[in-house]
């Protein structure tokens, strides 16, 4: 079950003259890609057929997921009436199709999925905190705030199942390095462009490029230095790297430089 409700969000602090456009449009966004899990939760299942103890743990990551789809859908459609979260999260569930979605993971082991699931909630678990640090706007704040625990916790649920399968299936760390620098190279797939367009302009042709820019340039403006270092420090850790070496502090000075490229495209076109 969910440590927290909707219950537990202040509403009625709701000030939208300290919301920004971008942000809402980053919320509307993360909505449906949160709300989505069950595609997600239909995959591991497949690839974890017989361990039922991870079957029950991702049931539960679920629902969890699944709350933060609405809770931010809520939110949406509080501050822009005209958002249908209902309708916009149809159009991206038809029109987004999982890459895999057979018996076999397409990272190629049961790690390598668990250490790819460990990348993605890396990246929600940053987002979050820090489109939470960047709002001044209080139930987005709160929001946020709960949201990024959950996902670090998952981080760590995966983390911990990573550690149980590592030591069965002997990744290589070559192979782990690819399986992290495949999945984040993913972040410029249909998803998140396309889960913008369904959010925020599905009235218009769907254009990746462009949704891809307007993403990027809202999201990775959030991040800042001390973003960039908890993303690698907890990449690398669950790579089996040091999150406290060199390699990690170059590694997060060169993210740090690429997020700030990633905010800085031209959104013109």
């Amino acid at each position: 079950m969910p440590r927290w409700t909707q219950d537990d969000i202040p509403w009625e602090a709701f000030e939208p003259g300290r919301l920004s456009q971008d942000l809402l449009a980053l919320a509307k966004a993360a909505a449906l890609t949160e709300y989505n899990a069950a595609q997600y939760t239909r995959t591991l299942r497949k690839v974890f057929s017989g361990d039922d103890a991870f079957a029950r743990l991702v049931g539960d990551w679920q629902v969890e997921e699944e709350q933060h789809g609405a809770v931010l859908g809520r939110y949406g459609a509080m501050a822009d009436p005209s958002f249908d979260f209902e309708r916009s999260f149809r159009l991206f569930r038809d029109g987004y199709v999982l890459p895999g979605g057979g018996d076999q993971s397409v990272r190629g082991s049961r790690a390598g999925e668990l250490l790819a699931r460990c990348v993605v909630e890396t990246g929600t678990s940053s987002f979050y905190t820090a489109m939470g640090e960047a709002t001044g706007e209080p139930v987005l704040k709160a929001i946020c705030h709960r949201i990024a625990g959950d996902e670090y916790r998952h981080y760590r649920m995966f983390l911990e199942a990573l550690r149980r399968y590592q030591p069965r299936e002997g990744l290589s760390l070559p192979a782990r390095i690819r399986v992290v620098v495949g999945r984040i190279r993913e972040t410029d797939d249909d998803e998140l462009a396309f889960a913008y367009h369904c959010a925020n302009e599905s009235d218009r042709p769907y254009d990746r490029d462009r949704c891809n820019r307007l993403y990027s340039v809202s999201a990775y403006g959030l991040y800042r230095y001390h973003h960039a270092r908890k993303v690698v420090g907890m990449t690398f850790k669950a790579a089996g790297l040091n999150p406290q070496s060199r390699l990690s502090e170059w590694t997060s000075r060169w993210a740090w430089r690429k997020m700030g490229r990633r905010a800085s495209v031209p959104l013109s076109g």
